[in-house]
C-alpha cells in the first residue's frame, strides 16, 4: 500500500507509455508547455467535468469524480462514470468509466491502460468489479468500448510499477527522436534532435552553426540592386 502523499497521477500512465522521457520531464523536472493539441484536450476534458450529473433512464452519470487506489499508489479524475443498475431498481449499480480523448483512437495502449486504471481505482473504493468502460474521441465523436481483460489489467499494473519506478530514481531518459517527436508540447524543452545519442549536441551545434553561415551568405538581389 502506497501513501498518501505518494501518490502519483492516473494521468501520468499516458505520458509514460507515450514516451518516458516526456513524462520525467513532466513529473519529475516538473516542466509543462502547451500546444495546439494540449490545448483541445484540455478544453475537452473541461468540458466533459463541467457538465450537470444526471439520472438518464435509470442511469446516474457522476462527472469529474475523484478516484485513488492506495494499493497501486495513483490518484486523479474520472471524466465520467455511469452508474448502471442491472436490476433497474437503483439497489445496486455497476460503475462504467468514461475517458474523454481529443483526436482518434491511437495505435498504442496509452489511453486504454488509463482508463484500466481509473476502473481500478474505482473497484478499489467501491468493492466492485468493473468489466467495460469506454473511450469517448472528440474527432470521431464515438464511444470506443474498452473491456478490462486480464491481459490489460496485467498491462496497467506494470505500468503503475514502472511509473513509480521512473519517478523514484528521480532520472530523465535520453532523448530519442521519434516521429512522434513532432506532436509533442515538450518539443522545444526536450530538444530531441541536440541531445538524441543518434545525434548529439555537438552535431546539432555544427548543423545550427552551419545553417545560420548559409543564412548569411544568401543575399536578395533586390537589397544588391538597392545598394
Amino acid at each position: 500500500m502506497f501513501a498518501e502523499d505518494a501518490l502519483l497521477p492516473i494521468s501520468a500512465l499516458q505520458h509514460l507509455i507515450f514516451c518516458e522521457r516526456q513524462c520525467a520531464l513532466i513529473h519529475i523536472e516538473r516542466l509543462w508547455a502547451e500546444n495546439r493539441l494540449t490545448v483541445e484536450g484540455r478544453h475537452l476534458h473541461e468540458k466533459a467535468h463541467d457538465g450537470p450529473r444526471e439520472l438518464i433512464d435509470g442511469v446516474r452519470i457522476t462527472r469529474g469524480l475523484a478516484i485513488r487506489s492506495l494499493r497501486l499508489g495513483l490518484i486523479g479524475q474520472a471524466d465520467v462514470v455511469e452508474f448502471h443498475s442491472p436490476s433497474g431498481d437503483g439497489t445496486a449499480t455497476i460503475p462504467f468509466p468514461i475517458e474523454y480523448k481529443r483526436g482518434r483512437p491511437k495505435p498504442h495502449d496509452a489511453d486504454r491502460v488509463q482508463l484500466c486504471a481509473q476502473a481500478l481505482c474505482l473497484e478499489e473504493m467501491l468493492a466492485v468489479e468493473i468489466r467495460a468502460g469506454a473511450l469517448y474521441y472528440g474527432t470521431t465523436r464515438r464511444r470506443r468500448p474498452v473491456a478490462f481483460d486480464d491481459t490489460l489489467r496485467t498491462t496497467t499494473e506494470a505500468a503503475c510499477a514502472r511509473l513509480h519506478g521512473l519517478i523514484a530514481s528521480g532520472r530523465t531518459p535520453r532523448a530519442v527522436r521519434e516521429p512522434k517527436c513532432d506532436q509533442c508540447s515538450l518539443i522545444e524543452l526536450c530538444l530531441p534532435d541536440a541531445l538524441s545519442p543518434s545525434h548529439g549536441a555537438a552535431a546539432y551545434l555544427e548543423r545550427a552553426i552551419r545553417a545560420s553561415l548559409r543564412a548569411g551568405l544568401e543575399v536578395d538581389p533586390r537589397a544588391e540592386r538597392a545598394s
